[in-house]
């Protein structure tokens, strides 16, 4: 292989706006296409933080996988595919729960506090 990456996997939140469009502006449309081609996308969900879950994974990781020595790169690779195997197969997930109720509560000095005025 000349060192060329045969896929490009692309993680992109499922906003209307993200297209393809821009490479047929870009290139001619045959080149476009194989530059498309290449492309792995996944979208994050459309409800809730995708950066927040991002990070609450990364933190099982680190809290499973990774809270011991790890002698080499090789040594780290083996364990973090194992562990990504069984967390894939357990098909654990993250319940994303923040709803507006709540974000009142907790985001409360951010909203803008209403006073009654008296009518005379």
């Amino acid at each position: 292989m000349n060192g060329a990456c045969t896929c490009i996997i692309l993680v992109q939140d499922n906003l209307n706006t993200h297209s393809f469009s821009s490479l047929y502006e870009a290139f001619e449309p045959a080149e476009a296409r194989r530059i498309r081609e290449r492309f792995e996308v996944h979208y994050t969900p459309k409800h809730g933080s995708w950066l927040n879950m991002a990070e609450i994974e990364l933190n099982v990781l680190g809290s499973q996988c990774l809270n011991r020595r790890i002698k080499d790169l090789s040594e780290l690779r083996h364990q973090v595919s194992a562990w990504t195997r069984l967390r894939n197969q357990s098909q654990d997930h993250i319940q994303w729960r923040f709803i507006t109720h709540d974000a009142r509560i907790k985001l409360q000095r951010l909203y803008p506090v209403i006073t009654s005025l008296s009518v005379q």
